[in-house]
Formats: C-alpha cells, structure tokens, sequence
C-alpha cells in the first residue's frame, strides 16, 4: 500500500501542528509555572490579549489533554472523546499547515 505524495503531506503537516501545540504549551508551564488553558482568556485585558497568540496554537494539546483527563476521571463517553480527538486534530492541520508555510516563507523556498 503506497501513500500519495498529498496523503503524506498532510500527515506530515498534522504531526508538525500537534508537536507545535505540545511545545509552546510545555512552555507556557515552564516559563509561567501555570498550566496553559482556555481560561487565562477569563482576565481580561492585555493578559488576555497576550495568550491568544499561545493558546491559538497550543489548543490541539489542550483539548486532547482535558479530554483525557475527563475520560479518565469523569468517564466521558467515548463518542464525545471522538469528537474532541477530532476537532483537536482538525485545529492541529490547521496549525502545522501556517507553521509549515511560515518557515517556508522564512527559508524563501
């Protein structure tokens, strides 16, 4: 079984956006010494305005994290465990893929 050359693309760009979503939120929790999560956008403010870039590419990790953990300690059905897995890796393709044309755009290839 032979992949296409778009197949492994876009296998390469989901794996490049979730690696991209698991980096910068493993350092928002070094630098910061808080996890990062959808509600530092509660604050308000220029806070709030700060981690929009951060949580707009750390969300696959987030929501793939918390799914995990509502299944394990909530018992979450595994239909919505689906859907969120989903969702996560729809936002991760998209991701990689602005990741992947920015250093495109940066080596000038």
């Amino acid at each position: 079984m032979a992949l296409s050359p778009q197949a492994l693309d876009s296998i390469q760009t989901l794996l490049v956006g979730l690696a991209l979503a698991g980096l910068l939120a493993s350092a928002f929790e070094l630098f910061t010494e808080r996890r990062a999560s959808f509600s530092l956008l509660e604050g308000g403010g220029v806070a709030a305005v700060a981690a929009l870039p951060v949580l707009a590419f750390s969300a696959p990790f987030i929501i793939l994290r918390n799914t995990v953990r509502g299944r394990r300690i909530e018992g979450r059905p595994i239909p919505f465990v689906m859907l969120a897995t989903i969702i996560a890796c729809g936002w991760g393709l998209l991701s990689g893929r602005i990741a992947l044309d920015l250093a495109a755009l940066l080596v000038g290839a």
